[in-house]
């Protein structure tokens, strides 16, 4: 390949192209490859390069903690959820619909890991998200007050298609951070999903969040399309780790 090519391809952003095309050409010359195989053959491999370059960005500007997949979730040693469940919203139908899902069950259950999981799986069929711990979300969320950028932050975190608020439990929190709170899942409801994994029943959300009459609100909302999935079995966590 000239440099003349190499430059070209490259400027058109084939970077893929660029980088196989003597091997192919090669091949296709010992194959008897037609032109138009080999053109099919050259625009597959850029397009399946450009996908996973997507799927990789998609998956770092969600920052999920570790890729936990749904298909090595021992779901034989977690008696506690059906595993039923967990694929058919693996489905995905819940982002369309915008139907929440809240795990709730006790530390260690793998709450996170179906969280995930999901999210994981929303990624790499394209959707864009977030995972995010409650602690650090409202950490944001007071932070933002300082320099007036909080509906920069409510914009980006209301267009996310799928938002996980991880470790949602007993945090001390302000009343201007419980309100952006409610602002936020305002703005999503019947917009896209948001994920939540919490070790706390819903009736006791208000000890942390405040406001009953404002919770109660949030949890009418929350729940109105919502998939509550309660973790009732044993630890997944190494005692000696």
């Amino acid at each position: 390949m000239t440099d003349d090519l190499d430059q070209l391809l490259r400027s058109l952003h084939l970077r893929k192209i660029a980088e196989i095309l003597d091997a192919e050409l090669r091949k296709a010359e010992k194959d008897g490859l037609p032109f138009k195989k080999l053109l099919a053959r050259l625009l597959r491999a850029e397009w399946q390069a450009r996908q996973e370059s997507a799927l990789n960005w998609r998956i770092q500007q969600a920052r999920m903690p570790e890729q936990w997949t749904l298909e090595s979730f021992p779901f034989k040693r977690q008696t506690g959820v059906a595993q039923r469940d967990i694929r058919t919203l693996a489905e995905l139908d819940f982002i369309a619909k915008a139907e929440n899902i809240v795990f709730i069950g006790p530390t260690g259950v793998g709450k996170t890991g179906l969280a995930c999981g999901l999210l994981l799986k929303a990624l790499q069929n394209g959707y864009r998200g977030r995972f995010i711990r409650a602690q650090d979300l409202f950490d944001e969320m007071y932070a933002s007050l300082a320099d007036r950028s909080t509906r920069k932050l409510l914009n980006y975190l209301v267009r996310v298609d799928v938002l996980v608020i991880d470790e949602m439990g007993y945090l001390n929190l302000r009343p201007e951070q419980t309100n952006i709170f409610f602002k936020l899942m305002e703005e999503r409801y019947k917009r896209h999903p948001t994920v939540i994994t919490t070790n706390l029943n819903y009736d006791d959300w208000a000890s942390f969040l405040g406001h009953k009459s404002l919770v109660d609100a949030l949890l009418s909302r929350l729940r109105h399309q919502c998939h509550t999935i309660r973790i009732d079995g044993p630890t997944l966590r190494d005692p000696t780790g």
